[in-house]
């Protein structure tokens, strides 16, 4: 990294709290995943499991960026993101996607090819949807929260979303032990939701960020053997009510716009676009 680079960027620490909150209010939606970390841990705390890299522009703090498992840039401008990638190209454990709003994400994939090589996928158009208001559909009264004695229950659902949505199973070169406990963490923090039929899950979904301002949801997922029979409108109208009432003021989610009978789906809930991210996968 350059010199240059060096005075405009660094690692963020609990004093940069009030000018990192500034940014991440900018668009709670869009930056949730962020500032739910931030909440969360702090920013001292943070660099256990990564670091929030801020760039500053006429002395302000302008653009953040985490490094953690994945590289989420917020507010970057074009600037930022040369900086960004400098300082993530030289990473010894580089994160397995990029994800973010859309030009930004693919421009990052683009500066740090030399680096980082191609990618194993680019989900450029992802629409970001949000909702703040209740279901436009009847919710299905069978959708509730996952229990912890249901752990193992979920768990194969878990697995088979996972590996259909970013094409690897989670388990894989030893990460069974990781992903179990993640699995694990989302049920007993409150963040996990499904409707199990005779000890089968047939639909189920996570929150997999909650801020003050709002939370997204992931991992929604049907059962093969039930799509197409009107399963998922019911659900996710239910899975909204729960995390307006338990989570946040505002649902987020991000779906492939390829997927059309997810995005049929979350349109007859009442979610709307609001952006667009895109995701780079490694």
């Amino acid at each position: 990294m350059t010199l240059q680079a060096d005075r405009e960027a660094r690692e963020l620490g609990p004093r940069d709290l009030r000018d990192v909150y500034r940014i991440l209010d900018s668009d709670p939606v869009q930056h949730v995943f962020v500032r739910a970390r931030v909440e969360t841990v702090g920013l001292e705390a943070l660099t256990r499991a990564g670091e929030l890299i801020g760039f500053w522009l006429d002395d302000r703090l302008a653009s953040l960026c985490y490094l953690g498992a994945n590289m989420v840039p917020v507010n970057a401008s074009e600037q930022a993101l040369t900086v960004f990638a400098a300082r993530a190209g030289g990473l010894v454990r580089r994160p397995s996607s990029i994800v973010g709003p859309s030009h930004a994400a693919l421009r990052l994939a683009q500066l740090l090819r030399s680096s980082w090589g191609e990618p194993r996928e680019v989900r450029a158009q992802q629409p970001v949807l949000a909702m703040d208001t209740d279901p436009a559909a009847d919710a299905d009264p069978g959708v509730r929260l996952v229990r912890p004695d249901e752990v193992e229950a979920l768990m194969p659902a878990a697995v088979a979303m996972f590996t259909e949505e970013v094409g690897v199973d989670p388990r894989a070169d030893g990460g069974a032990a990781v992903y179990h406990a993640r699995v694990s963490e989302l049920v007993h923090a409150g963040r996990a939701y499904a409707r199990i039929d005779d000890g089968r899950v047939v639909f189920k979904a996570e929150v997999g960020a909650v801020s003050r301002f709002a939370c997204q949801i992931q991992g929604v997922w049907v059962h093969p053997s039930l799509r197409g029979r009107g399963i998922a409108v019911p659900a996710m109208a239910s899975v909204v009510r729960h995390c307006l009432r338990d989570h946040a003021e505002v649902v987020s989610l991000y779906v492939n716009d390829y997927n059309a009978a997810a995005r049929a789906t979350y349109s007859s809930v009442g979610f709307r676009q609001v952006g667009t991210f895109g995701t780079v996968l490694y």
